[in-house]
């Protein structure tokens, strides 16, 4: 999007410490990496870190690094993740999730702009750029004690908030950049979808088709595999208020992965639609198609199946 692109070019003029505000899968660190390609830095490094991966006693090792026999098991020196990127850019990804005590090491980092080492009496200048991302709402982790109040000031300095997929005005650009061989048609498909996982979900559906495409499936199959409902926790089919007299007995019947009696008579009932005999029995019409893929159903028969 133009105003996504402009607010990073913005503030790759600058040092600035920037917050990418976003759902997950939105592509935040996406946007990082090109904030950093932008930038003065962009000869340096780019080191991310997950802050929510981080186990609490390795806090401050894996920030500031440590000397050699500074714990238990410390048979060399580290480095940590804020000196690795010197002369580049720090990305702390899932900052919501980062422990509450490093978030305090990482206020005295950026306020400071020295490291202390674990097991060192020195402190060590550094010269990085912040770049965080989240996926929670972090006014509202201050209030409930979650983050920092302080930290918090010190990261909101330049907020980008990344729009979910569903909202982006360049998601046929973005579809077809993940493959090139998608239609017109297929695109429009794939847009008419809410994406809840954003760009990673998308990528994983476009790989999907992309595989099974030569054995046979169609992006529809795909779509309907990915979007339909989830099964009950005991395994029975969802309730749908249009699943009455017979069509009732279909989802009554099934389990997890329905019979193939059970199947051929959905199929029979309706004609040959696949469509509405999946939605009899409670499943997707890709996991219909699935199943009479595997029975090899390919001989013309009474009522032949219809799309």
């Amino acid at each position: 999007m133009k105003n996504l692109d402009e607010l990073l070019r913005i503030a790759a003029k600058s040092t600035i410490t920037v917050l990418l505000q976003g759902e997950s899968g939105a592509g935040k660190e996406v946007a990082a990496r090109q904030l950093h390609k932008m930038s003065d830095r962009r000869d340096g490094p780019f080191v991310a870190v997950n802050c929510g991966a981080i186990p609490s006693q390795l806090v401050e090792s894996t920030l500031e690094g440590s000397q050699r026999g500074a714990y238990t098991g410390a048979t060399n020196a580290q480095t940590g993740m804020v000196r690795a990127a010197e002369g580049g850019t720090l990305f702390l990804d899932e900052i919501g999730e980062m422990p509450y005590n490093m978030q305090s090491r990482l206020l005295r980092i950026l306020q400071e702009h020295t490291i202390r080492p674990l097991g060192s009496t020195e402190n060590i200048p550094v010269n990085f750029r912040l770049v965080c991302a989240t996926n929670k709402d972090l006014k509202s982790e201050v209030a409930q004690g979650n983050f920092r109040e302080d930290l918090f000031f010190r990261l909101n300095a330049f907020p980008i908030t990344i729009p979910p997929l569903r909202e982006r005005s360049d998601f046929d650009a973005i579809a077809k950049e993940l493959w090139k061989e998608l239609d017109e048609n297929e695109i429009r498909m794939l847009r008419n979808e809410q994406w809840p996982g954003n760009i990673r979900q998308l990528k994983n559906v476009i790989q999907r088709y992309a595989l099974l495409k030569p054995h046979g499936y169609s992006l529809a199959d795909i779509l309907d595999d990915e979007f339909a409902p989830p099964n009950t926790k005991d395994g029975s089919a969802p309730y749908h208020p249009e699943t009455t007299g017979e069509n009732a007995l279909y989802a009554n019947e099934r389990a997890r992965a329905p019979e193939w009696d059970i199947i051929e008579k959905a199929i029979e009932c309706h004609g040959g639609n696949k469509s509405q005999a999946a939605q009899s029995l409670g499943i997707s019409r890709g996991c219909l198609v699935y199943q009479i893929k595997k029975r090899a159903i390919g001989a013309p028969q009474a009522n032949p199946v219809r799309n």
